[in-house]
C-alpha cells in the first residue's frame, strides 16, 4: 500500500563498502537514516518529519482530549510517541462527540505470503480504534500497486499474496461485522471508479513527479496509482457501507492510521478532497520498527535478516535476536558495568517499547540497562520472551482464519456500527445491497435500498435505545469498579 506498508525497500549500508555522507530519506519505497561524517547511520529523526512534512505533534493535550472524548486511555503507542504526529485528528475527536459517521480506512502492500512484526503494529493498533470508536473498517489490499511497482512480480502472484495477507490481517481480531477488507484487482469499479476518475483528472504529471519522484523511464501506472490510494479515503466509493446520496458520503470523513512514509499519498489526497469538495481524511502517523540491524532502517520482506516474521518458530526468533539485533552496550563487561547501555540504538529495548503494556516495568528496564546492572544478554532474553508470545498467540489466531472467512470479510455487504454509546447516532446512513433493500429495510418503497419515512423513524429509535442500554451498561460497570 499503501498505509501501512513496511515492506518497500530499505536502504542498507554495505559493511564492506564506508557509507557515504547523506541525509535521511524517507518517501512511500525507501527508508534510510542519516549517515554522518563518521559513516554511521544515525536514527531517524521524526521531529525533523513533522517539520518537513508540516503535521502536527500528538502532544500531552490531544492525548488528555483523546481520554475525555473516549473515555478510553490512550493506547501504549500513543502514549510513547510511536504514533507521533497526525493530521486534524481533532475532526474525528468531534464527531465522536457528536456520534456523527466516519471511518478507519489502512492498507496493506501484499509483496510477500507472510508479514513480520513490522507490519502488524499498525493493525494491532487499529484493531484498538476500531473497538474504542466502534468505527466501520476498511482494509485495502493493494497488490496492483505491488505489480506496478515490481519488475518480476506477476498478477497471479500478487494476488496469491493478498489472500495470505488478508488472513495476517485478520488474525489481529477485527470484528467482521464492522470490517470490509477488499483487493484492487477484485473491488475497482463503480462509484469507487468514479471516484478514481475524479482524483486523476486534478492531478497533472508535474505534481505527480513533484511529489513521488517519478520520471521518464515510470511506467503510467505507477503514476496513476495515487488517485487509487487516495479514492479509498472518500466515503462515496463504498455505496454498499455508506450509501449513495453523494451529497452525504462527500461530508463524512476517514481517519488513516499509517507509517510517515505514506504522508506524500496523503497529503495530495487532502488537496484532491478539498478540490472535489469531500471531507479531508485526518491522519495519524507511526514510527518505524526498527530493523534487527538498528536504528536508521526499517523491517523488511525481501531481508529474512531484518525482521521477525510471523510465521517463525520460537527458536528462529531467539536466534535472529541473539545473533542480529543491534545492542546498545559497551565492548567490554566492564565498560557497560561503569558507562551503562544506551537503550536509545538497543533494539530489544526498542521493540519492547512496542510490545509491553506496562509503563512502569519498561522504565525500570531502561533503568537498570542505561546504569549497567542489566546486561544485554538479559535485556535480549526479555525481548525474546515477549516476541515469542506475540508470534505464537497470532499464529494460534491465524490458523481460526480460512478462506471462508477470508471470502467473508471480503464480500460487498453493509457493515454494522454504532459509534459513541453516549450520543445517539442520527445520520441514518444507508447502505445499498445487491438486493436492492437494507437489511432492516425490506419491504422499502420501490425496492430501491431507501428507508421510509416510517422504517427511518423506527431505525432512529432502535439506535436510541441501543445507545441509551450502552451508556447505562457502561454507567453499572463503572460503578463496580469504583465498588
Amino acid at each position: 500500500m499503501a498505509a501501512t506498508d513496511a515492506t518497500t525497500a530499505v536502504s542498507q549500508e554495505d559493511p564492506a563498502a564506508a557509507p557515504q555522507q547523506s541525509k535521511q530519506d524517507i518517501n512511500p519505497w525507501s527508508v534510510s537514516g542519516e549517515v554522518g561524517e563518521d559513516g554511521k547511520v544515525k536514527a531517524i529523526d521524526y521531529r525533523k518529519l513533522i517539520d518537513e512534512f508540516g503535521t502536527s505533534q500528538i502532544d500531552d493535550a490531544l492525548l488528555e482530549r483523546f481520554e475525555k472524548v473516549t473515555g478510553q486511555k490512550p493506547h501504549r503507542f500513543m502514549r510513547r510517541g510511536i504514533f507521533f504526529s497526525h493530521r486534524d485528528m481533532h475532526t474525528i475527536l468531534d464527531r465522536y462527540e457528536k456520534n456523527e459517521p466516519f471511518f478507519i480506512y489502512t492498507g496493506r502492500g501484499p509483496s510477500s505470503d507472510s508479514m513480520h512484526i513490522g507490519h502488524t503494529q499498525v493493525f494491532d493498533f487499529v484493531k484498538w480504534l476500531q473497538d474504542v470508536f466502534d468505527a466501520p473498517l476498511i482494509v485495502m489490499l493493494t497488490d496492483d500497486e505491488k505489480y506496478l511497482f515490481s519488475e518480476k512480480r506477476t498478477v497471479d502472484e500478487v494476488i496469491g499474496y493478498s489472500k495470505q495477507n488478508c488472513k495476517d490481517i485478520i488474525a489481529a481480531g477485527f470484528d467482521m461485522k464492522k470490517t470490509f477488507i477488499f483487493s484492487d484487482f477484485e473491488y475497482v469499479g463503480g462509484a469507487f471508479y468514479k471516484n478514481i476518475v475524479r482524483f486523476a483528472k486534478r492531478v497533472n504529471f508535474n505534481t505527480a513527479k513533484a511529489v513521488f519522484g517519478f520520471d521518464g523511464s515510470s511506467n503510467i501506472g505507477k503514476i496513476h496509482f495515487a488517485s487509487i490510494q487516495g479514492a479509498t479515503a472518500f466515503a462515496g466509493s463504498f455505496p454498499h457501507i455508506f450509501g449513495e446520496d453523494e451529497a452525504k458520503t462527500a461530508k463524512i470523513p476517514c481517519l488513516i492510521p499509517c507509517a510517515i512514509d505514506q504522508d506524500p499519498y496523503f497529503r495530495l489526497t487532502r488537496d484532491c478532497a478539498a478540490g472535489l469538495k469531500y471531507a479531508k481524511p485526518s491522519l495519524i502517523h507511526m514510527r518505524f520498527l526498527d530493523a534487527l540491524q538498528g536504528p536508521g532502517s526499517k523491517m523488511s520482506a525481501s531481508d529474512d535478516t531484518s525482521a521477525i516474521f510471523l510465521s517463525d518458530s520460537a527458536k528462529a526468533i531467539k536466534n535472529k535476536i541473539n545473533k542480529y539485533a543491534f545492542s546498545g552496550g559497551r565492548e567490554t563487561l566492564e565498560e557497560h558495568r561503569e558507562k551503562g547501555g544506551n537503550t536509545d540504538v538497543d533494539v530489544s529495548y526498542q521493540y519492547l517499547q512496542f510490545f509491553m503494556e506496562d509503563d512502569a516495568e519498561l522504565k525500570r528496564i531502561k533503568e537498570e540497562y542505561n546504569s549497567g546492572r542489566m546486561l544485554t544478554g538479559e535485556l535480549k532474553a526479555i525481548c525474546i520472551d515477549y516476541l515469542q508470545k506475540y508470534v505464537a498467540d497470532f499464529q494460534e489466531r491465524r490458523a481460526k482464519a480460512t478462506d471462508e472467512v477470508v471470502a467473508q470479510f471480503m464480500t460487498v455487504r453493509p457493515l454494522e456500527w454504532q459509534g459513541n454509546p453516549r450520543v445517539p447516532r442520527a445520520d441514518l446512513v444507508v447502505p445499498v445491497t445487491a438486493g436492492g433493500a437494507e437489511g432492516s429495510a425490506a419491504g422499502a418503497e420501490g425496492g430501491d435500498g431507501k428507508l421510509t419515512k416510517n422504517q427511518m423513524k423506527k431505525l432512529l429509535k432502535e439506535q436510541q435505545i441501543a445507545a441509551k442500554k450502552a451508556e447505562k451498561e457502561a454507567s453499572k460497570a463503572k460503578a463496580a469498579e469504583g465498588a
